[in-house]
């Protein structure tokens, strides 16, 4: 079950959320990934309430959602909000922070 998502922000305002390295590293994670990703999956080196922070402003943006799948809250990455909202961006910033990470 997945809660009503907030609309795909402009672009400022998403470009905004993914410019912190952490925040991008989330989104990095869940676009490798084939769905659904447990919160405690996407980020190292930080606390809880500071990645609830972080998940807050991706939501806010629009670019995931929070959902629970067998009783775990995860995140979900809106892969087709974000293609119809800014074509071509999710894709072009997953490479670039793939290429990163390496």
């Amino acid at each position: 079950m997945s809660e009503v998502s907030a609309p795909v922000a402009p672009l400022s305002a998403v470009l905004g959320a993914l410019q912190d390295p952490v925040r991008l590293e989330m989104v990095r994670r869940l676009a490798n990934a084939d769905g659904p990703v447990r919160c405690a999956a996407l980020y190292d080196a930080i606390n809880k309430s500071t990645a609830t922070h972080h998940f807050k402003i991706l939501r806010e943006a629009g670019v995931i959602e929070r959902l629970t799948v067998a009783g775990n809250t995860c995140q979900r990455l809106r892969r087709a909000e974000l293609d119809s909202a800014l074509p071509g961006l999710l894709p072009a910033v997953v490479e670039a922070a793939n290429l990163d990470a390496r």
